[in-house]
């Protein structure tokens, strides 16, 4: 089998992201507030960043990429007993209907080709009520790719989708999710983090049914 570009960068992943640092420490931050006592799904957890800082607030985490080298790659480092890595396909997962309380995708969705697909799997593994959080790298408004951005598509690594904050936003609300909570966050790439609620959850006012 032919290896994909996140196989080859796997070992070197997180280093390539420490001058994201800010960026990644206020995810930890965040996300580990949202999910406090629940049962989490990470997808595209990559080397396992996100889930190892979160695990401790969590109930259970279960971390997930589609690149067989990520997932050793994280499973080489040190983490809580309540998280598991393993390879798996965000687009068709193995998990049963109504299985998690909270799902983590970050900086995944614009690098899928059909992200849709992925956004449907989520909501059904996802419980009642449960949480997406899916902060989201995003383009700069009226803004040209930067140095960084050029730099990673000449390295293989292809953005598919290249959203502004508001499209990133529409995209989410055609597919039925609801950002419950977003802020921007500058870098070399900017992030839109992003919590969300399936619509179908929801009343005509906005609370939970």
């Amino acid at each position: 089998m032919k290896k994909s570009v996140w196989d080859i960068f796997a070992p070197i992943y997180e280093r390539a992201m420490k001058s994201q640092k800010h960026i990644y420490d206020f995810m930890y931050e965040e996300i580990s507030s949202a999910v406090k006592g629940k049962s989490v799904l990470e997808l595209a957890t990559g080397p396992g960043m996100i889930a190892r800082h979160i695990a401790p607030s969590a109930k259970v985490v279960i971390a997930t990429d589609f690149s067989p080298k990520m997932i050793e790659t994280a499973q080489k480092k040190t983490a809580a007993e309540n998280v598991t890595f393993e390879v798996a396909d965000a687009t068709d997962l193995r998990f049963s209907d109504k299985s998690f309380d909270a799902v983590i995708i970050a900086n995944a969705l614009h690098v899928m080709p059909n992200p849709e697909k992925a956004l449907s799997e989520i909501k059904r593994v996802l419980k009642d009520g449960g949480i997406l959080i899916a902060p989201n790298f995003i383009l700069r408004e009226h803004a040209k790719k930067n140095a960084w951005q050029k730099l990673l598509s000449l390295a293989g690594i292809k953005f598919n989708h290249d959203w502004t904050a508001e499209e990133y936003k529409a995209f989410l609300l055609e597919n039925g999710w609801r950002v419950t909570k977003s802020q921007i966050v500058s870098g070399r790439i900017d992030l839109l983090y992003a919590e969300c609620a399936f619509l179908e959850n929801e009343n005509i006012t906005g609370g939970r049914i």
